[in-house]
């Protein structure tokens, strides 16, 4: 199985930014497709962004400008830099990824989530 772990969440004011860690156990971390999802309470799990194996990146559009994932697949990591918060986004967020390397999915396996509040 593969393990994930999230970090760097936390509390932050409107406008400001933060730095999501997700860091990945196994040899073929490279293969994967990688992604951040979200949730707030009382609504449903979304794909915020995904980077698949070859590179190629997607975006949701309330993010689209704000927000850059990255991969360092020397070190078996992905992040999530968030510029410009707002107090919408304000959710837990969860590392995943797909062993077909697509950034589509199927998500296989799921990171344990770490919490973002953005205060106004």
């Amino acid at each position: 199985q593969v393990q994930l772990v999230e970090s760097g969440g936390g509390l932050v004011q409107a406008g400001g930014s933060l730095r999501l860690s997700c860091a990945a156990s196994g040899r073929i971390f490279s293969t994967y497709g990688m992604g951040w999802f979200r949730q707030a309470p009382g609504k449903e799990r979304e794909l915020v962004a995904a980077v698949a194996s070859g590179g190629s990146t997607r975006y949701t559009n309330s993010v689209t400008g704000r927000f850059t994932i990255s991969r360092d697949n020397a070190r078996n990591m992905v992040y999530l830099q968030m510029n410009n918060l707002k107090p919408e986004d304000t959710a837990v967020y969860y590392c995943a990824a797909a062993r077909n390397g697509w950034y589509g999915g199927p998500w296989d396996y799921w990171g344990q989530g770490t919490q973002v509040t953005v205060s106004s």
